[in-house]
């Protein structure tokens, strides 16, 4: 039980440093709804300013909100993790007003090498996006210790 109090007490604080140090997620509006060690939600709202010549949001907005996901999921174990390739699958519009969480789920934590899959859903249930991404995971720590 300690050492499981140790791992969210770390996903917690690499978490948080990152989205301090982190303009542009904070510039998405993101929030934090969930957070354990290799998992995380965040939730932003779809602002006019996101939208595309279409009316619709533009599809490197939904890309950032999943990587900013894939980053936090893959950084909370607190070690530095680096993407090596991820790539995204846009199966619904999103309008301006809707509410997009990033659901991100660990699929593998190895010595090396993360395996990650971020669904983005519509007010908490529609899936409008699919992303995937594989992260090198590096032995530099994401805070340094005190």
């Amino acid at each position: 039980m300690a050492s499981e109090n140790k791992a969210v007490e770390l996903a917690l604080r690499s978490v948080h440093h990152m989205l301090e140090n982190d303009p542009f997620s904070q510039w998405l509006g993101v929030e934090i709804v969930h957070l354990a060690p290799g998992e995380v939600t965040l939730e932003m709202a779809v602002r006019r300013e996101m939208l595309n010549g279409f009316g619709v949001i533009h599809g490197g907005v939904l890309f950032a909100l999943a990587d900013s996901a894939f980053a936090f999921a893959s950084n909370s174990h607190g070690r530095v993790s680096l993407a090596l390739e991820c790539n995204i699958t846009f199966m619904e519009k999103v309008l301006e007003g809707d509410r997009i969480q990033a659901v991100a789920r660990e699929e593998r934590c190895g010595r090396h090498i993360g395996v990650y899959t971020i669904t983005l859903l519509r007010n908490g249930r529609e899936k409008v996006a699919l992303f995937r991404g594989s992260v090198f995971r590096t032995g530099r720590p994401v805070v340094e210790t005190e």
